[in-house]
């Protein structure tokens, strides 16, 4: 099992991007896809999408994100990307209920973002686990539930092209 200890740059920038460009050309890029949660961690274990075994240990300065580029040489490379989070959208009938229902994310240690009246939750495990915490809320009308969302607060750098190879 290989071990990275060190980011080598971001596949957003030019030279790097040319780089990964040419090695994907050769089915040489390799990716390992972390949880919101796990690009946060220094040291953690992974397999990538090539079924690969490796090892993340960074010092206390270096952070993961999506792009980054653990590994870059004439063989190949590998990336860092982020799963989407799911989000799950409660809307509170007034007031109240919106108290109730902010107190009651941040005792849950939950994750969430606003968008207008609505409180988003990210979801890290199964949608219904959510919902049977909220049960009372829901049952009671006193917060509606909205569709789950996909969300990305990255981009994947993807581009689509054509040219000629000889």
């Amino acid at each position: 099992m290989i071990t990275y200890t060190s980011i080598v740059g971001s596949a957003s920038e030019p030279e790097i991007a040319e780089r990964l460009h040419d090695l994907e050309h050769r089915g040489a890029v390799d990716t390992v896809t972390l949880s919101a949660d796990d690009i946060r961690r220094r040291r953690l274990r992974a397999t990538t999408r090539g079924g690969v075994e490796c090892g993340i240990a960074l010092d206390r300065q270096t952070q993961l994100f999506d792009g980054a580029v653990l590994l870059l040489d004439a063989q190949g490379a590998l990336v860092v990307r982020t799963e989407q989070t799911r989000w799950l959208g409660m809307l509170p009938r007034d007031t109240a209920s919106a108290l109730e229902l902010g107190y009651f994310a941040g005792n849950m240690h939950w994750e969430v973002r606003f968008d207008g009246n609505v409180l988003e939750i990210a979801l890290k495990g199964p949608v219904e686990d959510y919902r049977a915490r909220l049960a009372p809320l829901l049952q009671s009308g006193r917060i509606g539930e909205l569709q789950p969302v996909h969300s990305h607060s990255h981009s994947h750098d993807h581009h689509h092209h054509e040219h000629a190879h000889d």
